[in-house]
């Protein structure tokens, strides 16, 4: 992702990215322990994508577009759900049935919320808010992403001013193991 880019084309740029995760989960045998490397990985790129949309475009949606609270808070329900199934899938391995299940039901949660965010959510805030706005968006956006957690955090708060304050230490913490457990390193 390219520095610069207004707040919808990073959360564009990322939604591909995460469809494009699928994809690759999905072309590996469901026993091949690269489906676990690639769900972590997948885990990783929805928490922090997550984290970053719930500190700064759900609250940017609240203030500047009309009925923002109505659609802030069923992203941040998605969310809730994606995190939930995320935590599920945490304690599965590729071969269990539930791993693929899981698997699926994200899939399913995931594309629809991308939808609704891109066919929506994205062209309301386009039409209420300028074009330095959604720069600035952006910035936010990538900045909270490089802090934000990458393991689920199902009861962690979701709405400022506390999902602010915490996230960077859950953050923190969850960089720390994985580093030390090598989760999320790429071949």
């Amino acid at each position: 992702m390219g520095q610069g880019d207004n707040v919808i084309q990073e959360l564009t740029a990322d939604h591909r990215e995460v469809d494009a995760m699928f994809t690759q989960i999905e072309t590996h045998a469901a026993a091949d322990p690269k489906r676990r490397e690639l769900a972590d990985q997948l885990t990783m790129e929805l928490i922090r994508h997550a984290v970053a949309e719930e500190e700064h475009l759900y609250p940017a949606v609240r203030r500047h577009v009309d009925g923002g609270d109505d659609l802030a808070d069923k992203e941040i329900a998605d969310h809730s759900e994606v995190e939930r199934l995320l935590k599920e899938l945490e304690g599965c391995q590729p071969g269990d049935a539930q791993f693929d299940t899981l698997i699926t039901q994200l899939k399913s949660l995931v594309t629809e919320h991308v939808r609704d965010e891109e066919d929506r959510l994205f062209r309301l805030l386009t039409d209420a808010c300028p074009a330095d706005m959604l720069n600035e968006l952006g910035e936010k956006v990538r900045r909270a992403k490089e802090t934000a957690p990458t393991r689920p955090h199902p009861s962690a708060p979701d709405k400022p001013p506390l999902n602010k304050l915490l996230a960077p230490g859950a953050g923190m913490v969850d960089r720390l193991r994985d580093r030390l457990t090598g989760r999320g390193k790429q071949d």
